[in-house]
C-alpha cells in the first residue's frame, strides 16, 4: 500500500468518525437492529408484531429509570435508589388500592417516592454528600422501611388495579399492536428531550455537569438545581415502578430492584458521561431497547444464568467503551 492510499484511507476513517459523532444515534440503531437481525437467526419467526409489541411493553419501564439515571448523570451524579423507589411505589400503591381506589392509591405510592427524591436532593445540593452515598444510603433505608411496611401489613394483601394493568400490561388493538404505556411514555419522552434541550433547567444540568465552580461563579444557585433534578427523579422512578406493576401484575417489595444496573447501563449506553456535562435522553431509550432485546436473545439461547450475566456484561462493556470511542470530541 502507497503512502497516499494509507493517507486517504485515514483520512475516510476520519471522515466517517466525523459523522458518527456528529450522530450518535446511528450506530445505536445500528446495533439494535443487528441484535434483532440475530435473534430471528437464532429463532426464526420470533420477529413478529407482537414481539415488537412486548419489548417495547417491557422496555418502557426501563427507559423511564433510565431517565433518571441521564438527568443526574448530566450533572456528575446518579441515582442508586431509584429501583427500590419504584419497587415501593409498585407495593404501596398494591396495598392500598382495595381501601382507597387506583387512583389515591397511585398518589399513596408517588409521595413517599418524592420525599426520597427531595431528601436525596437535599443532601446532595445541600449538604453535598456525594451523589452515589446519598443515593445508595437512601436506597437501603427504602428497603428496610419496605420490609417494616410489609410487616405491617402481613394480612392486608396486594393487589394491582385493573386501571394499571390497562396502561403498564396491555395492548392497543390494531394494525400496529402497541402497547398502553406509550400512553403515559411517549408524552413524558418529549418533554424530557425538550425540556433538556430546549429549557433553562435543560441547560443548567449541562452546565452543572460541565463546571460546577463556574456554574456558582455564574451566579447559578446549583443546590437549589440538584434538589429540583432528584425531586424530579424519584417521581419518575415512582412511575416506572407502576408501569412495572402493570406489566407483570403484580407488586412486591423487591419487584424493581433488578432493574438498577441496566438503568445505569441504557444510560452509559446512550452515550451519556458518567463525568456530567454531555449526553441525551434519546440514547438512553435506545440503550433500554438494546438491553431489553438482548435479555431476550440470552433467554433464547438458554444461557445459563452465570454466562448470561457474563455475556450481558461484557456486551454493555464493549458498547460503551466503543460508543464512547465514537462520540468522544476530538
Amino acid at each position: 500500500m502507497t503512502a497516499q492510499a494509507a493517507t486517504r484511507e485515514r483520512s475516510q476513517l476520519a471522515t466517517t468518525l466525523d459523522w458518527l459523532r456528529d450522530r450518535p444515534l446511528v450506530p445505536l440503531l445500528l446495533l439494535l437492529l443487528a441484535l434483532v437481525g440475530l435473534l430471528q437467526a437464532v429463532q426464526p419467526g420470533i420477529v413478529t408484531a407482537g414481539w415488537v409489541s412486548g419489548t417495547i411493553r417491557f422496555a418502557v419501564p426501563l427507559a423511564i429509570l433510565a431517565a433518571c439515571q441521564t438527568m443526574t448523570m448530566l450533572t456528575g451524579g446518579i441515582d442508586l435508589s431509584v429501583a427500590t423507589v419504584a419497587s415501593m411505589t409498585a407495593y404501596v400503591m398494591a396495598t392500598n388500592v382495595t381501601d382507597h381506589g387506583w387512583f389515591v392509591a397511585a398518589l399513596l405510592g408517588l409521595a413517599p417516592a418524592a420525599l426520597v427524591g427531595l431528601v436525596n436532593g437535599i443532601g446532595v445540593g445541600v449538604f453535598r454528600v456525594h451523589p452515589l452515598i446519598m443515593t445508595l444510603s437512601m436506597g437501603l433505608i427504602v428497603s428496610g422501611l419496605v420490609n417494616v411496611y410489609s410487616r405491617l401489613n402481613i394480612t392486608g394483601g396486594t393487589r394491582v388495579p385493573p386501571e394499571i394493568t390497562f396502561l403498564g400490561g396491555q395492548t392497543v388493538v390494531g394494525p400496529v399492536p402497541l402497547p398502553n404505556n406509550l400512553l403515559l411514555f411517549v408524552p413524558l419522552a418529549v418533554i424530557i428531550l425538550v425540556a433538556l434541550r430546549r429549557s433553562g433547567f435543560g441547560r443548567l444540568l449541562y452546565a452543572v455537569g460541565d463546571n460546577q465552580v463556574a456554574s456558582r461563579l455564574a451566579g447559578v444557585r446549583v443546590w437549589q438545581v440538584l434538589v429540583v433534578l432528584y425531586l424530579i427523579s424519584g417521581v419518575l422512578a415512582g412511575l416506572a415502578g407502576l408501569i412495572y406493576a402493570g406489566v407483570i401484575g403484580s407488586a412486591t417489595g423487591r419487584l424493581v430492584d433488578p432493574f438498577l444496573l441496566p438503568s445505569v447501563a441504557a444510560a452509559v449506553i446512550g452515550g451519556t458521561s458518567i463525568f456530567g456535562g454531555r449526553g441525551g435522553y434519546a440514547g438512553s431509550i435506545v440503550g433500554a431497547l438494546i438491553l431489553t432485546v438482548l435479555v431476550t436473545l440470552l433467554n433464547v439461547m438458554q444461557a445459563p444464568e452465570a454466562v448470561r450475566q457474563i455475556l450481558f456484561g461484557a456486551i454493555i462493556l464493549a458498547v460503551a467503551a466503543t460508543y464512547t470511542r465514537i462520540t468522544q470530541e476530538s
